[in-house]
């Protein structure tokens, strides 16, 4: 007898909140934060539950994130209003990470707060 495609489903918080910690790897080493979480949602999504929700919104948050960036570059020109994107970019990349990590150790769906819905 054979089985074909036996995937466990499991409930895992921890890799759920590490998936959104992750993105902090931008602060420390100036890349990763896009791919490292990436990787953990296309290699877990369909063994955790929950991760494709949380995977979806790690990539969304990442994709506007630079879309913001990249708007607020010329926008630099626009009476340095720019500048102000980019330190609120800086904020919103810091701090969502934390608060989605937090939600997904407690069981909850993550926070979508300035997020652009890509994928």
């Amino acid at each position: 007898m054979e089985i074909i495609n036996q995937n466990v489903i499991r409930k895992d918080n921890t890799l759920l909140s590490m998936t959104h910690l992750s993105q902090l790897l931008h602060y420390v080493t100036g890349f990763g934060g896009f791919i490292v979480p990436l990787i953990i949602w296309l290699t877990s999504r369909r063994t955790v539950e929950g991760m494709n929700e949380h995977g979806k919104a790690v990539i969304n948050l990442q994709l506007s994130l630079l879309l913001y960036i990249i708007i607020s570059i010329p926008a630099i020109l626009l009476l340095g209003l720019g500048i102000l994107g980019l330190i609120g970019v800086a904020i919103l990349g810091f701090v969502m990470p934390i608060i989605n990590a937090v939600k997904a150790a407690n069981g909850e769906s993550p926070s979508t707060f300035l997020t652009i819905p890509f994928v």
